[in-house]
């Protein structure tokens, strides 16, 4: 295999199969993919990960440009690794615990089983003294494994998650190894500062390394850490809100909506993504008569996620009652209160969503960034909308023109909503202006060199 420049690992490839056919991919959805994808494509490299179906590894391949790595995952890294380990012991964990978190040691088993099977294709594929760009909370183990395997690497880290408190964090039985395998990092990143103390104190309080908030040393070993807020190809979202088809869809949206004044939620169908406080926020402006459905809109768009995992499935069905519920209400001939999608829609479909839509809801109860928010703010290059953002998504740290909320303060969530739909002109546009500034001025190609940039010094 020729030397690449770059590797990035990931548990997921920025394709999965379409399902149409033995060689049909399609983009796999998901935040790190939009981050990543654009990154690799500019610099050349090489992206190892899973393709999402269980069964033996494909072959490498190269797609429109990418070059691809394919790990093998059997049904029992499915369920053990990835339902288990990954998505419900250390996801509820890592957020703030909104969900209790469960410790299965076999469930453990399959997570080093998994993380050492990726560590040793990296080492087989990956040229002398490459930079090894590591990705998220499924492969914690994997810098120190292939820091063993391979010691001339380069190696960064990534988390897109939050990393909980001290008091948190340590509740895991094996949180020392958890912390081992990302010392074996050059560089460790998170997406707040917040975020990077968490773990430097997790480092030295758990796992005996030594130093500050930003620089540790273990075993002998340096490691830099700091945070690089993650961000999105705002100039491609903008050029894809301006072309015409999306605008023309654009108004197609909002004259099906008969004119309506438009508040929307795009989400993957989560329990931490705060579906259901939203709705039940909007449920109370409705009750109280400060809207009604005559005048307005909630669109809601939940990608499935997880499904088989009970907590999503119950959160489904939790969101699906509530809009029974709301829509039972409050609908009338021609006005439904919620319209609710199911689905993933595809990048133009969303932008005409984002550019129709008066109020943009990006309400987590814990996120590590959010860029939805940012996909919202690149595509109004009207001037116009206005984003009501949670205080607990990365994102609030710098969009703080956002009409800023407390998703556990329902009705506090409420008057923000109705006074975000309610914004004069001038200060709609006021906002959005240093919004889009903030965006594009910060974007995934500054927060990628940013990090490769300490990588490389390191």
């Amino acid at each position: 295999m020729p030397k690449h420049q770059l590797v990035i690992m990931a548990n997921r490839l920025p394709l999965k199969r379409s399902g149409r056919g033995a060689g049909g991919w399609e983009r796999s959805p998901g935040g790190l993919v939009t981050a990543l994808d654009p990154v690799l494509r500019k610099r050349g490299g090489l992206w190892i990960g899973w393709d999402g179906s269980p069964g033996r590894p494909g072959r490498s391949m190269e797609h429109e440009g990418l070059k691809i790595k394919p790990v093998g995952l059997v049904t029992k890294d499915v369920e053990h690794f990835y339902h288990g380990f990954c998505n419900r012991t250390l996801w509820p964990l890592f957020h703030d615990a909104i969900r209790p978190a469960e410790f299965n040691a076999s469930w453990w088993e399959s997570y080093k089983e998994v993380n050492d099977r990726f560590a040793r294709a990296a080492a087989r594929h990956v040229a002398k003294r490459r930079s090894v760009w590591v990705h998220d909370f499924h492969l914690m183990l994997v810098p120190q494994m292939l820091r063993a395997l391979r010691p001339d690497l380069r190696i960064g880290y990534f988390l897109h998650i939050p990393f909980p408190p001290e008091e948190i964090f340590a509740r895991v039985p094996w949180r020392a190894e958890l912390v081992h395998g990302l010392l074996g990092a050059d560089v460790v990143g998170f997406q707040t500062w917040k975020d990077a103390q968490n773990f430097s104190r997790a480092a030295r309080h758990l796992a005996d390394a030594e130093g500050t908030d930003a620089r540790l040393t273990f075993h002998g070993h340096k490691v830099r850490v700091n945070s690089f807020p993650i961000s999105i190809d705002a100039g491609e979202m903008e050029r894809l809100a301006q072309t015409a088809a999306v605008q023309r869809r654009a108004r197609e949206i909002k004259a099906r909506l008969g004119g309506r004044r438009m508040f929307l939620g795009v989400d993957r169908l989560d329990y931490t993504k705060g579906i259901e406080s939203r709705l039940v926020a909007f449920e109370q402006l409705l009750e109280s008569d400060r809207l009604s459905a005559e005048r307005c809109v909630l669109v809601q768009v939940a990608v499935p996620s997880r499904e088989t995992v009970p907590e999503y499935a119950q959160t489904r069905t939790r969101i699906e009652q509530i809009v029974g519920r709301i829509n039972g209400e409050f609908s009338h001939p021609g006005s439904v209160a919620v319209h609710y999608f199911r689905r993933n829609l595809g990048r133009e479909e969303l932008a005409a969503w984002y550019l129709a839509a008066d109020v943009m809801l990006v309400t987590p109860l814990c996120d590590g960034m959010n860029l939805v928010a940012k996909e919202y703010v690149s595509t109004r290059f009207d001037g116009g909308g206005a984003l009501v953002l949670s205080e607990f998504a990365g994102a609030s740290h710098e969009l703080r023109q956002a009409v800023l909320v407390n998703p556990y303060d329902l009705e506090g969530m409420a008057t923000s909503m109705q006074r975000a739909l309610a914004l004069p002109k001038a200060e709609q546009r006021f906002r959005m202006s240093i919004l889009r500034m903030i965006v594009k001025r910060h974007d995934v190609e500054e927060w990628s060199g940013n990090f490769l940039g300490a990588l490389e010094e390191s």
